[in-house]
């Protein structure tokens, strides 16, 4: 069994860090695939109500035959319950499809700011938090001054912020705000959304040490620090992401894969400060 790393969170709590995660799967499938990453070794699973398969997501939770204390499991609050009372049922709604009595940790999916609720549905996840039925709460897509605002109307920091972030799309403008607030970064997208697979530089990174083009990223975000969430429904992969541990990057490879930042290009999904879709 693969050991995982834990990081330790502003909270007290710890994370595994790397996970797995069912954005883009159907309920159906996401059963299998999560039960074979639970088999596979991996103790973070990160859903959303926005993906609509929570629900088979806790039946893999309860097949899987793991015990509930050696999961993490995380979902995210979806845009359109923002405001405190729907917050707080639609959490409750969460708890239910995955047949859980608490979350590990629970994000405000998307700042929003149009509706500009997002600190009404923080003082919910607090609340939440207070009362044991949320170990630990985060925010995902949050910009630094958003995240500013939530502390200061609460006085809670989150622990994680969920972001997009991969070779092409490195996020090293907010690095140092997020480590100076002990607020841990998680990848979402941390193979690009498959955009980055066929880099010829990353291919001949993978080649020079035997290895895919995958396993290359994943290494090389973990070794900054950084919680990773890869998707995949196949076996094969599911098992080869989480098989990264048995090689190591060189200051050389590290260099070039950040060399392959590109701010301007590089994102492959929305932006926080215009995501203002309602679901």
């Amino acid at each position: 069994m693969t050991s995982i790393p834990d990081i330790h969170l502003n909270d007290g709590n710890v994370i595994p860090q790397l996970g797995f995660g069912v954005w883009q799967v159907p309920d159906d499938e996401a059963t299998p695939a999560v039960i074979e990453a639970i088999k596979a070794g991996y103790r973070l699973i990160d859903t959303a109500q926005g993906y609509d398969n929570e629900e088979g997501v806790g039946k893999a939770i309860r097949d899987s035959g793991i015990p509930r204390d050696q999961l993490f499991i995380t979902s995210k609050l979806r845009n359109g319950a923002h405001a405190y009372d729907e917050a707080v049922k639609a959490f409750e709604l969460s708890a239910r499809k995955l047949g859980l009595d608490y979350l590990d940790m629970f994000l405000i999916h998307w700042p929003v700011p149009e509706q500009d609720k997002y600190v009404d549905a923080w003082r919910a996840l607090v609340e939440l938090r207070n009362q044991g039925r949320i170990r630990s709460i985060g925010v995902s897509n949050f910009l630094p001054e958003y995240i500013e605002r939530i502390v200061e109307a609460t006085g809670v920091l989150p622990v994680v912020n969920q972001v997009e972030l991969h070779p092409r799309y490195q996020q090293r403008d907010i690095r140092t705000f997020h480590a100076e607030h002990k607020i841990a970064l998680e990848c979402y997208s941390p193979l690009g959304s498959g955009a980055v697979l066929d880099d010829p530089v990353i291919g001949e990174i993978a080649k020079k040490h035997g290895r895919s083009v995958s396993q290359v990223i994943l290494r090389w975000e973990l070794d900054q620090g950084l919680i990773v969430i890869p998707k995949s429904t196949h076996a094969e992969r599911i098992r080869q992401n989480i098989d990264v541990f048995g090689f190591s990057l060189d200051d050389e490879d590290r260099k070039r894969l950040d060399a392959l930042d590109d701010p301007a290009e590089g994102k492959t999904g929305s932006f926080p400060a215009t995501m203002n879709d309602l679901f």
